[in-house]
């Protein structure tokens, strides 16, 4: 059996203002129910595309099916190095059991695996921020776009394991699907085990979210302390 591929494991609250001001790590926010949910934190980095397209995270299942976007998704995001949440492991490994199931090949749309939080087509908190949601438009060279095949592959899905949940046959944006199955396993965030979780943070809500804020208002106490008397 072949080693599992490595991927390098950062730390959001690490990387650059920009960088956490698109991805918001840690931060609370609520789902349509109202229920507070906190992003992730912990990300996968992928280097390049070529990277994406090699490293495999199941046998059938590539990183890069899962970073597929459109300009919908924030610029900076569709630049390499990019940022996927370490769950997206657990739904590959779902969709790896779905794939056996339907003994066929599973594609995943456009935007139908990461997006972040700052993708229009994020207004809510969705399992999609997470990595946890993958929509399939295809399995084999069938095209879902009909109420008999949603419904045939989200029985499939269903009987795959009380975790994972699908939306049902309709048109009502966000809460049916009419041209695909949505595969969702919840908002789940992973800390990997290459991290130590030593380092306390303070609480979001008692400093800034982001190292730019804190200039800011540096910037601005310089200003005032400047102004006549």
């Amino acid at each position: 059996m072949s080693e599992p591929q490595q991927i390098k494991v950062v730390d959001a609250f690490d990387l650059d203002d920009e960088l956490r001001s698109l991805l918001k790590p840690g931060e609370m926010v609520r789902d349509y129910q109202g229920r507070r949910k906190r992003l992730p934190r912990y990300f996968y980095e992928i280097p390049s595309h070529e990277a994406a397209v090699q490293i495999r995270l199941t046998p059938h299942f590539g990183i890069n099916e899962f970073i597929l976007v459109d300009l919908r998704e924030a610029p900076r995001l569709q630049e390499f190095p990019r940022y996927i949440p370490c769950a997206v492991r657990l739904l590959a490994f779902f969709l790896e059991q779905f794939r056996a199931a339907v003994k066929s090949s599973v594609h995943i749309a456009v935007n139908g695996g990461y997006r972040s939080p700052s993708h229009k087509m994020s207004p809510g908190v969705v399992s999609h921020m997470f990595g946890t949601a993958a929509d399939i438009y295809r399995v084999g060279s069938s095209i879902i776009k009909t109420k008999e095949l949603v419904e045939k592959y989200n029985d499939c899905a269903e009987e795959l394991s009380d975790d994972v949940t699908v939306m049902p046959f309709g048109h009502d944006t966000g809460s049916s699907v009419d041209d695909h199955v949505h595969i969702d396993v919840g908002f789940v965030t992973v800390v990997p085990r290459e991290i130590s979780e030593d380092r306390m943070e303070q609480p979001q809500e008692h400093r800034p979210r982001f190292a730019f804020e804190e200039r800011r208002r540096r910037e601005r106490r310089a200003v005032a302390d400047e102004k006549p008397q």
